[in-house]
């Protein structure tokens, strides 16, 4: 199974810049064009959080627009720049996302992997957290299935990243632990996949490996310093590919998004070219 994970697009309205620089729509675009044009096309693409800059209705329609371009069976979390119930009333016909209201949690059980989606939005904040009603859904989701191999996402990483601003807007110190708690008793979880960040970062947590994942536009600048400026660079865009064997378990990828040269072959007629 292959799964591509894409995260943080911030969609805004047509012919809107995200903080007058980004073209985020058009990045969208041509991440799509690049997934749609891989080799192995993916199962599922996985979107995990930050779908809109700033939740409008207006925004998601346009979101909606372009996704379904996407040719390829997709389902959706939210971010903190995200709102509830303008992401449900885009999305109509993705009954999955209404199935533990007033969250947007779900599981996803037809597919040889197994998907678990939290909800880490706290309205109106930057911050994430996952209150008790949350953590129970998801103990009671792995209690479940216990020899079943599971992905969990989720917007917030549950982990520091010692990018020091964006740290100061992650899950919650209590929920992070709570959760820790949870996912520590259920070997069957491969990976725990999250959003935020706007970079690749990977950290053995809880007996499994959490990660972010790059955006397919502007990407935090890497600055791990406690007091680090809120700032974003124009770095080569991405996403990920995740793929799931029962021999191997979840091998991870980092796509770039761009037009690069090549592939150059490493041997011709003669051998090993020099």
């Amino acid at each position: 199974m292959l799964i591509a994970q894409i995260s943080d697009l911030h969609i805004k309205t047509p012919g809107k810049l995200s903080y007058r620089v980004v073209d985020t729509s058009g990045m969208l675009r041509t991440c799509i064009e690049h997934v749609r044009n891989l080799k192995q096309k993916p199962h599922l693409v996985v979107i995990t959080g930050d779908l809109t800059d700033f939740g409008k209705p207006e925004e998601y329609a346009h979101l909606r627009e372009i996704l379904l371009t996407l040719g390829i069976p997709f389902c959706l979390i939210p971010g903190n720049h995200d709102d509830r119930a303008n992401l449900l009333a885009a999305f109509p016909d993705h009954p999955y996302l209404r199935q533990f209201t007033p969250f947007v949690q779900f599981a996803i059980e037809h597919l040889p992997l197994r998907i678990l989606a939290l909800d880490t939005v706290i309205p109106g904040e930057s911050g994430g957290t996952l209150c008790q009603q949350r953590l129970d859904w998801l103990a009671e989701k792995l209690d479940k299935f216990p020899n079943r191999p599971t992905v969990i996402l989720m917007h917030h990483p549950p982990f520091k990243t010692y990018i020091g601003h964006m740290d100061d807007i992650g899950l919650d110190d209590q929920s992070a632990a709570a959760m820790k708690a949870i996912v520590q008793r259920h070997p069957q979880i491969e990976r725990v996949l999250c959003g935020h960040l706007h970079r690749p970062i990977q950290v053995r947590w809880a007996g499994t490996l959490a990660s972010t994942a790059p955006s397919p536009a502007h990407q935090v600048a890497l600055d791990l310093s406690p007091d680090a400026p809120s700032q974003f660079v124009m770095e080569p865009p991405g996403y990920q590919l995740h793929k799931w064997q029962p021999e191997t378990g979840l091998v991870s990828h980092t796509a770039y998004i761009g037009k690069f040269d090549g592939p150059y072959p490493f041997y011709d007629a003669g051998g090993l070219i020099d």
